[in-house]
């Protein structure tokens, strides 16, 4: 039984060393399986991982370590393959704290943890270093991550901050010096109004300290009619925008002074720049005062001429008209003589009155009585009639359009600019050449004489000659009145003035072309009109009758010879007369008529109420009585026209008096006449 049971014994025995040796496979599988897990850990991550052993000497002091294993961040991070190796093999000169820090770790067991830089790699390191193992073995594990990059960028960043630090104080020092040192006024105001900071020049500019300043608001330094402004400007500034203004503030001493100001807002405050202007100012007036009297003078100096040129000519026309008056007074003359010497004044006084609307058109004020036309036509009209005015040896070429071309021009002044511009042309070519007219429709007005061009259409009419041509200093003369290149007694130096006038008045303008020696060219730009506004003018009809039968009519005439006389021509001519010497004098005499007048024939220009507005007055209160009013120059009539009322121009004659009577009244007649069936 023994022996069985020691055997059995012995079986049970035997099977539990067979379980030791099985758990103990089980565990060494399972701490691989663990090993390798930590082995794939640590080759995979970033961070170096190593395991060495310190070496001491003999006084138990650190003087070598080795590596016996290492990841493979390891050698990424440290620049070399040490597995295997003591340290001092690859860098002999490795500084002592390394082998000071990592030999304390191995005899104490205390964990370290450090940043350093290795002068043998270069790089600087952040380490942690554990002991491992059985403290006998002094052997720790290590790891450590490059952290070169991040303490470059550190000491970069460090560097940067200094820099910044001082470029901020040296930006410091420097605004405050130009606060301290600017001839301009600098202010820090509050959004009320109210001075939060001045700098110095407020003291030499305006001379206020500072403390004069700060604290209170803007316009109590500022004049009154200045302060709506500058509270619109700081109002601007405190909602974000730039304002610019100019604003006088009262100095110290009670002057003025002119500031230009900018200023912008910065956080809850406005900073303003303030430069002292009062000086350009001051010049700025004394230039335009200069300049006044510079435009005043020459304005004096050309009035001078041009009433020396009026003197010197019509004293021509008077001595003319003197002497057959004192001639037709002498007795015994024959009819021939006083025929001849009656046409020698009715001759004179035409010229007069040429000389006069020249003067007019020049000035751009006559009256024009404007008509469309088709401009080719008319100009077709003129080169027929111009060989009596050119001479046989000048021949006359017209390049026309084929299809109308309407302007709205006075034909009258129309035709006397054409005539004009062909008599300076026939003396330019000394009576032998070739005058070229011409029209182009549609044209663009371009820029002349300093004037902006038009894109409208314009008529372009061109006179160009083949003659000597104008210098180019003279070019900007020649439309002055009484400039002329003509020999004495040859022109009165009008008709181009007249050129001028007449198309300035019309809406146009002049552009000359000229080369000495070989010839000039005048083109007319026209304003163009649409065809549907064409009318013809007014036929005044020589044959109507010159006898009245009696009709009554009402003068109003300021002027006693021009009265006396107009009511002399009016009896003779079998009218009756009644004269009032104004407007006011009329009104009363049309109220308390016994006999209804005919027509009233009024002067414009005159005393208290004028021509014009007592027409008005007698449209709206006796609409069916006709007016015909009368002007040498007006002007309301100039700038405006007559207002619908039919207008005969001084001087007139007996002939054109009668004429423009019978048709005001003949129309009257007309349109106060019930229609028929």
């Amino acid at each position: 039984m023994t022996n069985r049971i020691a055997a059995k014994g012995g079986m049970v025995i035997g099977k539990g060393e067979d379980l030791t040796r099985e758990e103990s496979r089980v565990e060494i599988r399972r701490l691989r399986a663990t090993e390798g897990r930590l082995r794939t850990i640590l080759d995979a991550v970033d961070t170096a991982f190593a395991i060495v052993e310190v070496k001491f000497d003999a006084n138990d002091t650190p003087v070598d370590y080795r590596f016996l294993e290492a990841n493979p961040a390891f050698e990424r991070q440290s620049g070399a393959d040490l597995v295997g190796k003591w340290v001092t093999e690859y860098a002999p000169d490795l500084e002592r704290f390394w082998f000071e820090t990592y030999g304390h770790v191995a005899k104490t067991g205390e964990p370290a943890n450090f940043e350093n830089y290795a002068n043998t790699f270069e790089r600087w390191f952040d380490v942690r270093a554990i002991r491992i193992g059985d403290p006998r073995e002094r052997r720790i594990a290590i790891f450590f991550n490059d952290v070169t990059e991040r303490k470059r960028a550190e000491a970069q960043l460090v560097g940067l901050n200094d820099t910044l630090e001082q470029q901020v104080q040296d930006r410091t020092t420097e605004l405050d010096r130009l606060w301290d040192t600017s001839p301009d006024l600098l202010l820090v105001i509050d959004f009320d109004g109210v001075f939060r900071r001045v700098n110095p020049a407020w003291v030499t500019t305006l001379g206020y300290d500072p403390d004069e300043l700060v604290g209170h608001h803007v316009n109590e330094f500022v004049v009154a009619e200045d302060h709506a402004d500058t509270i619109a400007a700081y109002q601007l500034a405190a909602m974000g925008g730039s304002p610019r203004m100019v604003n006088r503030y009262v100095h110290k001493d009670g002057t003025l002074c002119w500031i230009s100001w900018v200023a912008a807002r910065a956080g809850q405050v406005i900073y303003a720049f303030g430069r002292n202007v009062t000086a350009e100012r001051t010049q700025a007036e004394a230039l335009a005062q200069a300049e006044e009297a510079l435009r005043h003078a020459q304005k004096m100096e050309a009035i001078g001429q041009l009433t020396g040129g009026v003197a010197h000519d019509f004293n021509n026309l008077l001595t003319v008209i003197r002497g057959s008056v004192d001639l037709l007074r002498r007795p015994g003359l024959t009819q021939e003589k006083r025929d001849r010497y009656v046409e020698a004044i009715a001759s004179t006084a035409e010229r007069a009155t040429k000389l006069t609307n020249q003067l007019l058109a020049f000035a751009r004020r006559q009256t024009l009585k404007p008509q469309v036309c088709d401009v080719g036509a008319r100009l077709r009209g003129v080169a027929d009639m111009l060989d009596t005015v050119t001479g046989g040896r000048i021949g006359v070429v017209t390049d026309l359009p084929p299809d109308p071309c309407y302007v709205l021009v006075d034909l009258n002044q129309f035709e006397t600019a054409l005539v004009n511009l062909a008599v300076n042309a026939r003396d330019a070519m000394a009576g032998e050449g070739t005058l070229s007219l011409s029209v182009r429709c549609d044209s663009v007005m371009p820029p002349i004489r300093g004037h902006s061009g038009s894109h409208a259409a314009f008529a372009a009419i061109s006179v160009a000659d083949t003659g000597t041509g104008i210098e180019a200093e003279q070019v900007e003369r020649i439309f002055e009145p009484f400039f002329t290149t003509k020999e004495v007694g040859k022109g009165t130096g009008l008709g181009l003035s007249q050129v001028l006038g007449f198309v300035k008045q019309s809406g146009g303008d002049v552009e000359v072309s000229s080369v000495p020696g070989r010839g000039t060219t005048f083109t007319l730009y026209l304003p163009q009109v649409d065809a549907d506004r064409e009318t013809a003018a007014a036929d005044t009809g020589t044959a109507l009758a010159t006898h009245a039968d009696g009709q009554r009519v009402l003068v109003v005439e300021d002027n006693l010879g021009v009265g006396r006389f107009c009511t002399d021509v009016l009896a003779d001519l079998g009218y009756q007369t009644v004269w009032a010497h104004n407007a006011e004098e009329a009104l009363k005499e049309l109220d308390r008529a016994q006999q209804a007048f005919s027509v009233v024939f009024s002067d414009v220009v005159m005393p208290g109420m004028g021509g014009i507005e007592l027409a008005t007055v007698l449209r709206d209160r006796f609409p069916d009585l006709p007016v015909l009013l009368t002007s040498g120059y007006s002007d309301i009539l100039a700038q405006e026209g007559g207002h619908g009322f039919d207008l005969l121009h001084k001087p007139y004659s007996a002939q054109q008096l009668a004429t423009a009577l019978r048709r005001v009244t003949g129309e009257a007649a007309v349109l106060a006449t019930p229609p028929t069936d």
